[in-house]
């Protein structure tokens, strides 16, 4: 019986990590190919004045090790106007910041893009009337639409 409540009890905190993994992930359809939406997203966070701190290839990285995985790359990005007015609500959002977008292609060839919604990082930082939270999310919003948009 205790082996049993066990397993239950492991199959159960399996599941919530599973389903809390994606809390906070805006996931966005792109009609464009995974390269093209990673090029139209770092061109326009260029063009609006945001600074390009690093574009990661995860696929080319799983190739190096032998391994498959789709199109998929990450583009860290921000600049200290934006993420500055969170962390003087919590220092600790700093370990979410700067911003991140990332590209990737499923299964079924569908491209995305996704990127952590502000508000989620606040609420995760307690401080979720932080001021700041309203205006990355516009940004992020606009930036996504921006990059998808024919």
């Amino acid at each position: 019986m205790t082996i049993i409540r066990a397993l239950v009890a492991l199959a159960f905190f399996a599941t919530c990590s599973v389903a809390a993994a994606a809390d906070g992930l805006v996931e966005v359809k792109s009609p464009h190919n995974a390269k093209e939406t990673m090029n139209r997203l770092e061109d326009i966070v260029k063009q609006r004045g945001l600074n390009v701190f690093a574009r990661i290839d995860h696929a080319a990285g799983a190739a190096k090790v032998g391994k498959s995985l789709g199109a998929t790359e990450l583009l860290i990005f921000g600049n200290p106007q934006g993420g500055t007015p969170l962390m003087e609500c919590a220092q600790s959002a700093g370990i979410d910041l700067p911003l991140k977008a990332l590209v990737w292609e499923d299964d079924a060839k569908q491209v995305w893009i996704g990127y952590n919604d502000p508000a989620y990082l606040a609420q995760r930082h307690g401080i979720a009337d932080c001021p700041a939270v309203e205006n990355l999310r516009k940004a992020l919003a606009g930036l996504v639409e921006a990059t998808i948009t024919k």
